[in-house]
């Protein structure tokens, strides 16, 4: 039986997508998670913007006696395919590869099979392969790097899947939502969600008006943050720039 997750409202994933991984980053510190940003892994695919709950796959160092056998001799042995079934429209996969840059957590087929699940993107402190392969694929991707090597070949084991995981020095607990661009990636925690929506949304309403006025030479003191003394400014503006 497939291990499955809890998956937050899609209206929370998409505003949290429309804020953007800096923001979501900088208001996630306000409310008392100081480190959200899943360290190391960058955008492979520049100008990919997604979000969406966390499928986690947990790699180990490799112990012989648990796992022993050749790659395909037992496929369903695999647990980095049990997270891929595990798949649906929306979904992004973490994976605590453990920093490791010598094993391809995911190849080209893998990779496709997730895409047709309707997967969005991957998070990976580690590395894939078939990089030539993949780029038709365009799978939103925030890796550390590439390699040859598949995922046993060198030193590490799949050993659970939706489970609570380190990526990037950040617990990623399954279902979390991961909100990734050209920034990097964040994870929110499902249930500080609709906080972040919350707070986020006044400071993201006023930063418009906010960067239209600093490239217009406008003072820094005044603008950045908005200053009360231009909230009047600001006000006069959103009535005929309202939110759409």
């Amino acid at each position: 039986m497939v291990k499955d997750i809890t998956r937050p409202d899609p209206a929370l994933i998409a505003k949290l997508r429309a804020l953007g991984a800096a923001t979501v980053a900088g208001t996630l510190a306000g409310l008392g998670v100081r480190q959200p940003h899943i360290q190391g892994p960058v955008s492979w695919n520049k100008g990919k913007a997604i979000a969406g709950p966390a499928l986690t796959l947990l790699m180990m160092p490799k112990r012989e006696d648990l796992y022993g056998e050749g790659e395909y001799l037992d496929p369903e042995k695999q647990l980095h395919r049990h997270v891929l079934y595990a798949a649906q429209p929306g979904d992004i996969v973490v994976v605590d590869a453990k920093g490791d840059m010598t094993a391809g957590i995911f190849g080209e087929m893998m990779m496709t099979y997730f895409k047709g699940r309707g997967g969005i993107g991957m998070v990976i402190d580690g590395c894939v392969r078939d990089y030539p392969g993949q780029i038709e694929l365009d799978m939103p991707m925030w890796i550390k790097g590439l390699t040859p090597n598949f995922h046993t070949q060198t030193g590490l084991m799949p050993f659970d899947y939706n489970c609570p995981i380190a990526c990037g020095g950040v617990t990623v607990i399954p279902g979390d939502i991961i909100v990734a661009d050209d920034d990097g990636a964040v994870c929110c925690p499902a249930a500080l969600a609709a906080k972040v929506i919350e707070h986020a949304g006044t400071h993201h309403e006023w930063e418009d008006f906010s960067k239209m006025m600093l490239l217009k030479g406008g003072s820094l003191q005044r603008y950045y943050p908005l200053h009360d003394d231009a909230r009047g400014e600001y006000d006069a503006w959103r009535k005929l720039n309202p939110i759409k």
